[in-house]
C-alpha cells in the first residue's frame, strides 16, 4: 500500500508542475478557434481559416444563410434575427482574436461565456457536454488569467502591475 501511495504522490507532484501558462494558452487557443470558425460560417467575403490554412481577403458581410439560421434554428427571444446575426458574427470574431493574443482576456472569456450560456439555454439545450467544456476553459481563464504568453501579461509587467 505504501508503494501505491508513493506512486500517487509522485504522479500528483508531476502533474502539479504543468505550467499555468501552458494550460491557459491551450484554453485560449481552443476557445478562440471554436468561436472564430463559428463566426466564419456567418459571413461571406472574408475567409481566414488558420486550421486549414485558407484565406480570402475581402469585405465581410453577413451571409443569407446566417440570417436564415437566426430566423429559424438560432431564433432568440427579444432579439430580431437582423440584429442577432451581425452581433454574433462580430462577437465571434472580436473576442476570439482578443483571447488569442491575450488582450482583455478575462473580459473576452466572460463575453464568450455569456454567448455560450445563451447558446446552451436558447439554441442547443442538449449540447451541455460541449458547452460545459467551453465554459470550463473560459472560467479557468477568467479565474487564473491568460498566462505569461499574452499581451495582458506584457502590459501588466510594463506598467508595474503584476499579472499571471
Amino acid at each position: 500500500m505504501a508503494s501505491v501511495t508513493r506512486l500517487l504522490q509522485k504522479t500528483t507532484a508531476l502533474f502539479s508542475r504543468i505550467p499555468h501558462s501552458l494550460i491557459a494558452l491551450l484554453a485560449r487557443f481552443s476557445v478562440a478557434m471554436t468561436f472564430w470558425l463559428s463566426g466564419q460560417t456567418k459571413i461571406e467575403g472574408l475567409v481566414l481559416d488558420p486550421i486549414n490554412g485558407t484565406a480570402q481577403l475581402g469585405v465581410p458581410r453577413i451571409s443569407d444563410g446566417a440570417l436564415e439560421l437566426f430566423r429559424s434554428e438560432y431564433a432568440l427571444p427579444l432579439i430580431p434575427p437582423e440584429l442577432a446575426a451581425p452581433m454574433a458574427a462580430v462577437a465571434e470574431h472580436v473576442f476570439p482574436l482578443l483571447l488569442l493574443v491575450g488582450l482583455a482576456s478575462r473580459l473576452s472569456a466572460l463575453a464568450l461565456l455569456v454567448m455560450t450560456l445563451v447558446i446552451q439555454v436558447f439554441v442547443y439545450p442538449s449540447a451541455f457536454p460541449t458547452h460545459g467544456l467551453w465554459a470550463v476553459s473560459m472560467l479557468y481563464i477568467m479565474a487564473r488569467g491568460p498566462g505569461v504568453v499574452s499581451l495582458d501579461h506584457w502590459i501588466a509587467r510594463r506598467s508595474g502591475v503584476w499579472a499571471r
